[in-house]
């Protein structure tokens, strides 16, 4: 979606994982090849009743890890298999990307820039990185952003639209004063129908030339 007619974008927002960090569904994907489990079945668990189901109640910050455990292992059984939800937080925490930490540090020098994130109150930091090391990669990533919006410290998440709402209104612009980034479509729509320009993070070199058309910038 444009931005209205002379309204200049003043804004660029991040997603975290699957933009600034490589995706958890590759590690994912590679858990389910080990096991024997359906391709994409554990994203199918979180697509059961999205805004209700574990995943969503713990990235809210309404349940504890082990609870979290124990409510996904019930999801996975009653689509025919047995994950506890433990296995599952182990694979959530992605690889830095060098080149969109670059873009963010172009990107910084003329927009205002935000961390949209849905996280869990689990491990290191807003990226629960598994380890203090990999922790402190992220701090530093971190501190580039203007603001930092972590779904388990505010109450709500992605998709709803109150999560864009307060980065707007921490950023102090209009929605359609803003570009998004996500990997997930169905976190790009509310955005979009708040009237936010948006791009789907599939490819990150792709997403890139996008937000470079959009914002007027080059990314080496």
């Amino acid at each position: 979606m444009s931005a209205e007619p002379g309204q200049p974008i003043k804004a660029v927002l991040w997603d975290f994982g699957g933009v600034i960090l490589t995706s958890p569904f590759e590690a994912f994907r590679r858990y389910e090849e080990a096991r024997g489990l359906p391709r994409d079945f554990l994203r199918g668990v979180n697509a059961i009743n999205p805004h209700g189901n574990a995943w969503a109640r713990f990235e809210r910050g309404e349940v504890d890890a082990d609870t979290f455990g124990e409510l996904f292992a019930a999801e996975a059984r009653a689509l025919g298999h047995d994950v506890h939800g433990r296995e599952v937080l182990k694979l959530v925490s992605g690889e830095i990307r060098p080149r969109m930490v670059a873009a963010l540090k172009t990107v910084k020098t003329r927009f205002k820039i935000a961390c949209l994130t849905n996280n869990m109150p689990l491990g290191h930091g807003p990226a629960m990185a598994v380890s203090p090391e990999k922790a402190a990669a992220v701090a530093e990533v971190m501190r580039l952003f203007d603001i930092v919006v972590e779904s388990s410290k505010v109450g709500v998440r992605k998709p709803e639209p109150a999560f864009y709402q307060r980065a707007c209104d921490l950023l102090e612009i209009a929605p359609h004063e803003a570009v998004f980034l996500d990997d997930l479509g169905i976190n790009l729509k509310p955005a979009a129908a708040m009237g936010m320009q948006t791009i789907k993070v599939e490819d990150p070199d792709r997403a890139l030339a996008d937000l470079s058309r959009i914002i007027g910038m080059e990314f080496a």
